[in-house]
């Protein structure tokens, strides 16, 4: 696939289109994608976020055995 040549193909019917509503479609499908583009990214960052807050504490020990960690959820008496 020729990248540009689909860009290029992709413009000129942008162009020549005279119906107002195939413009707002295309208009609103990019805009979705810049949404979800941006979406993507406050996520990856809390993801990181969260990664650095769990790499923190393994180093400084407050972990728990997998056996501790079945009483705690056990404890929360979830039904």
């Amino acid at each position: 696939m020729d990248l540009q040549a689909e860009i290029k193909w992709i413009q000129t019917a942008l162009s020549e289109s005279q119906d107002p509503t195939f413009i707002e479609a295309v208009k609103n499908m990019i805009k979705s994608m810049r949404k979800v583009k941006e979406t993507l990214t406050i996520e990856q960052i809390r993801e990181d976020v969260l990664m650095a807050e769990a790499e923190a504490d393994i180093k400084e020990g407050r972990v728990y055995t997998a056996t501790e960690a079945h009483k705690i959820v056990a404890s929360w008496n979830i039904k």
